[in-house]
């Protein structure tokens, strides 16, 4: 598994902050495990450690927002990846809430709202597929990147390392 662990660090992935609100409390937790699934139905998979404070509320049918973070947002991105826990994760930014009650990061690239329709837990995880019913966009495509433990940024060909 060490190995796996390894080769793993080298899968360069955008980093999204996953919101949810349930029973009249909001969540927030910072993933990488998060993929497009079908355009037809448009529809989203995020996987969530049955650990985290969020797993219960996705297990109960909470719709979520996938939140897809800007590289000058790794500071939102470490305070939902386990900096400070429960509400005071939405101190940093501004949080409005969408449609479906789910608050969204307004300053995010993009956020996808999503209706949670499915479940599957596997292993360590739950697999939750969501029915996108909303989309908001920010600025141009320049996602906050993780990889080898650490956050960067994406960058063109001729472009210089910061």
């Amino acid at each position: 598994m060490d190995a796996l662990k390894q080769a793993l660090r080298r899968l360069a992935k955008a980093v999204v902050v996953i919101t949810s609100r349930y029973e009249g409390r909001r969540y927030a937790m910072a993933a990488t495990a998060v993929s497009e699934l079908s355009f037809d139905p448009p529809s989203m998979l995020i996987c969530v450690n049955r650990t985290a404070s969020l797993y219960a509320p996705l297990a109960g049918g909470a719709p979520f927002a996938i939140n897809i973070l800007h590289h000058s947002q790794s500071d939102i991105a470490a305070i939902c990846a386990g900096r400070l826990k429960g509400e005071a994760r939405f101190a940093t930014g501004d949080w409005p809430e969408t449609d479906l009650a789910v608050p969204r990061l307004g300053a995010a690239q993009a956020s996808i709202v999503c209706r949670n329709v499915k479940q599957v837990d596997y292993g360590t995880h739950g697999i939750f597929i969501g029915d996108v019913v909303e989309v908001y966009m920010e600025g141009l495509a320049e996602p906050l990147v993780y990889v080898d433990g650490r956050y960067t940024r994406a960058m063109d060909a001729d472009a210089t390392i910061i």
